[in-house]
Formats: C-alpha cells, structure tokens, sequence
C-alpha cells in the first residue's frame, strides 16, 4: 500500500478538498478513499492532519426527507427533555448535570 502524500497547510493541490469544504460546496466524499492528507504544524503537538477527497469524484449531499426531519426532532427534543421532572427545559440539557439546573439546584431556585 502506498503512503498519501502530504501537502503543507494552505498548499494543497486545486481539486482536493477537505470533508468540511465539500459540504460548504454541498457535496459529500461518497465512499471513495482519501487521496491525500494536510498538515498544520503545532508547536508543542504533533501536526493537526486533515484529510483531503477528490472534488471530482464527490457526490451530492443527500436531501433531508421528512422523516429525517422529524427523527432529528424527535432527538432534539430528548436532548432538552430532563429525565427528573419530565419538562422541556428549552435548552439542551448537559451532560455533567444530567437534568435540568432547577433538578440539579432546588435549593439556589428557592432562594432567588
């Protein structure tokens, strides 16, 4: 197997593109390998790497069906459901409290 070749960050060849720029062009990488990769020196890390697709070979972005919709609802709306006292909190609940800021400090609601 050959090794990609690198390009240094911002050098990367016309026609290749990394998966964030194809979907800015509405676009998607369609199952084909990445054909090469960018690195961006750090000073104290190694090198962000990001992978970079052929924009020919990229295929549309598939359309959002209804159902896609009102699955992605349906999630969203978990997220912001608390699990203790069963109330939409109107934001996304976080994961480090696990319920919404009223469940999570009763005491600092009764106070103010």
């Amino acid at each position: 197997m050959a090794a990609l070749p690198v390009y240094p960050w911002r050098l990367a060849p016309e026609g290749l593109a990394t998966r964030r720029q194809l979907r800015a062009k509405g676009l998607r990488p369609g199952g084909q390998d990445v054909v090469a990769q960018l690195e961006r020196p750090r000073r104290r890390r190694g090198p962000l790497v990001a992978y970079l697709y052929r924009v020919d070979a990229a295929k549309p972005v598939r359309p959002m069906t209804p159902a896609r919709w009102a699955a992605l609802a349906k999630a969203n709306a978990a997220r912001r459901t608390c699990p203790q006292c069963r109330r939409d909190a109107g934001y996304v609940i976080p994961p480090s409290l696990g319920m919404c800021a009223t469940c999570a400090y009763p005491e600092e609601q009764r106070a103010a």
